[in-house]
């Protein structure tokens, strides 16, 4: 190995992009002994992973290198259910609030916000809500009230360290509908304001289109089936449709796949 490959070689090291079988990095240790000491490789890789640690990204450097870099530190998956019937119901109410923290540089899940809500103008679910959701009355029974749920999400958001300008984070839902008409509409009914953190948004079925080429009518249904990925547990249970977005999500971006805001400003 000649220097300039060992200088290489510790670049790599440096930055994350290779990791090398024991007898392979104890041959390269030799070669560039001269020039660089075998606690010099060792130290670049201990630098590297506290430098990772600081900044919240707790993955390995072979990870990190499996696909280019998002733009954003963090990704917010929200997918509300709400009340509803045949015909439909008005003014529909959220009755579960998930959202899951996933990570922009390993696209993996570090934290989920997860409540159901009580309805208020329709407090009583009807047999069609229960059997689309899964979701009873005893589960949304006694739960607290939107204007509570949304304190709780910015309580959980400061806890995240999102509210930190330094910190990009944006939510992605499936479709327009979760964050351009349902949060508002119900906001605007109650007279309750609208978090400047939920006008912007990734709708996941734009951005499978701009990735694969064709838009999925269906859905998740569809985004997991053009992807080859299992469908996770119950269609039309919010945490469960947070978890099937974040893995189309994390699949996508393992392809080469960068997001970006799909939603107009407010």
């Amino acid at each position: 190995v000649s220097d300039a490959s060992g200088c290489s070689m510790i670049a790599l090291l440096h930055t994350g992009a290779a990791k090398f079988p024991p007898n392979l990095l104890s041959r390269s240790r030799q070669a560039v002994f001269p020039l660089f000491p075998a606690g010099v490789l060792k130290g670049f890789r201990s630098i590297v992973s506290r430098k990772l640690a600081s900044h919240g990204f707790g993955a390995s450097m072979a990870a990190m290198s499996s696909f280019p870099p998002q733009r954003y530190h963090y990704f917010l998956v929200l997918d509300f259910e709400a009340t509803c019937d045949k015909p439909q119901i008005h003014p529909q109410e959220i009755i579960e609030f998930p959202i899951l923290k996933l990570n922009g540089r390993t696209m993996e899940i570090e934290s989920t916000f997860h409540m159901y809500v009580q309805p208020v103008v329709h407090p009583q679910l009807t047999p069609f809500c229960t059997e689309l959701t899964g979701i009873i009355q005893g589960m949304v029974d006694g739960q607290p009230s939107l204007q509570q749920v949304l304190e709780r999400v910015d309580e959980w958001m400061a806890k995240e360290g999102l509210l930190d300008p330094s910190v990009k984070s944006i939510f992605v839902t499936c479709g327009d509908w979760d964050l351009k008409v349902m949060l508002p509409g119900q906001c605007q009914y109650l007279g309750l304001p609208v978090a400047d953190y939920f006008k912007q948004w990734i709708n996941l079925k734009k951005a499978y289109s701009f990735a694969m080429g064709s838009w999925p009518k269906n859905g998740l249904l569809d985004m997991n089936k053009g992807l080859n990925l299992q469908h996770i547990g119950r269609p039309h249970s919010g945490i469960d449709d947070c978890k099937n977005i974040a893995n189309i999500m994390k699949t996508l971006a393992h392809r080469g796949f960068i997001f970006k805001q799909t939603s107009k400003p407010f």
